[in-house]
């Protein structure tokens, strides 16, 4: 048996090396009678090109269906993978929100009785007046935008004027149907506020640039970036609490002020009517003028 194997290895090995040379030889031929017909006649070569595609094309469509499929399914188990985690997190999200709103009202409840024993006196109310953005003044030296809505509308001048983050500013200017808002960053522009956490007061004032100065702080006062800036509510002209920003940078001289809106996408606003007793417009009331003349008479 082995010396049968051993003559059958010995006679086809020549064999394998001589189809192997011949092999070789034949695709140089190949190659070289494909080039030469090439020069020859290109159209027939085209034509052989885009038959040869014609013929590939539906099998390779075929093979390709459920490789597309396949990478298919893996994208939708990505995407429910993805959509499990995410769904977790804010399962947790949730929890956590659940505990401080929790806490939010326990506080609020212990607020409301403490205002009950001090018998302190409650913030007027405050009605918004929702308006849009119809121009802005674009100007160098002025920071205004131009509201659609005006008098007829319940717009007076001094009324704090919001958006969804922050003060924006308040009412410079009012006709029947528009109004003219000085924004806080106007070098025109004085508003009185507060840090948040260490109630120390003083005085936001434009300077015509992105970020205010808070000055006339006292002299003791400790201030450091990051701290919370609202309105004070000195004067009865603004309502106390708003959010403005955050002090951005704090140097010998300057304290600057990074605000939370966003003055390149403002659209719309909210005039907050904030009127406290005794301190309303004449022009509110004119029948109580009329009478008031009638009285004195």
């Amino acid at each position: 048996m082995a010396p049968r194997q051993g003559t059958v290895f010995k006679l086809a090995w020549p064999l394998k090396t001589i189809i192997q040379r011949f092999a070789f030889l034949a695709l140089i031929s190949l190659s070289v009678a494909l080039l030469v017909l090439g020069k020859a006649d290109i159209g027939a070569i085209e034509s052989l090109r885009s038959r040869t595609m014609d013929i590939l094309t539906p099998v390779l469509t075929t093979i390709s269906e459920p490789v597309d499929a396949f990478h298919k399914a893996v994208a939708r188990v990505q995407k429910l993978t993805s959509l499990v985690e995410e769904n977790a997190r804010l399962r947790e999200e949730n929890a956590r929100l659940m505990k401080w709103q929790a806490a939010g009202r326990a506080l609020e409840q212990e607020n409301e009785n403490y205002r009950q024993l001090l018998n302190a006196l409650s913030d007027p109310l405050v009605l918004p007046i929702t308006a849009r953005v119809v121009g802005d003044s674009g100007g160098p030296f002025v920071r205004t935008l131009l509201l659609n809505a005006g008098r007829r509308d319940g717009v007076r001048v001094g009324q704090a004027v919001v958006a969804s983050l922050g003060l924006v500013g308040r009412i410079a200017e009012v006709g029947e149907r528009s109004a003219r808002v000085l924004l806080l960053t106007d070098l025109n522009s004085r508003i009185p506020v507060v840090l948040e956490k260490s109630r120390y007061k003083g005085i936001l004032v434009g300077d015509n640039s992105s970020a205010p100065l808070l000055e006339f702080l006292p002299a003791t006062a400790h201030v450091a970036p990051g701290d919370r800036v609202v309105t004070s509510g000195d004067g009865g002209m603004l309502p106390a609490g708003r959010q403005i920003g955050i002090v951005a940078s704090v140097t010998d001289r300057k304290i600057r002020i990074q605000t939370f809106t966003d003055w390149s996408r403002l659209e719309y606003v909210t005039v907050l009517r904030y009127d406290l007793p005794g301190m309303n417009n004449p022009e509110d009331n004119p029948g109580d003028i009329g009478e008031s003349r009638l009285g004195t008479k």
